[in-house]
């Protein structure tokens, strides 16, 4: 799973037909202390995520696994909503 933040949504009228209803969002990857890693990743949204929220992603045969997108063209998909982030501090 990797850490992300919602940062744009994208309209596309026409999409392979097992992405119809999908709603797709552009997320950019942030390092557990928040601060942004670099490029951008258009997700399947699973949860419900809004604008600036953290969320959990995966990539890959995980992204067909999560809810809703088995046999569906998915690399990236959306499967949490990050409501907050504790890292030891002797680490």
């Amino acid at each position: 799973m990797l850490l992300a933040r919602v940062v744009g949504t994208v309209v596309a009228t026409r999409k392979d037909p097992r992405l119809e209803g999908k709603k797709l969002l552009v997320v950019r990857y942030v390092s557990a202390e928040g601060g942004d890693e670099p490029g951008y990743v258009v997700a399947v949204d699973t949860v419900g995520a809004g604008f600036k929220e953290k969320v959990l992603t995966v990539t890959g045969s995980s992204a067909r696994m999560a809810f809703g997108c088995k046999d569906c063209p998915v690399d990236t998909a959306i499967i949490g909503i990050i409501d907050n982030i504790e890292l030891d501090s002797k680490t």
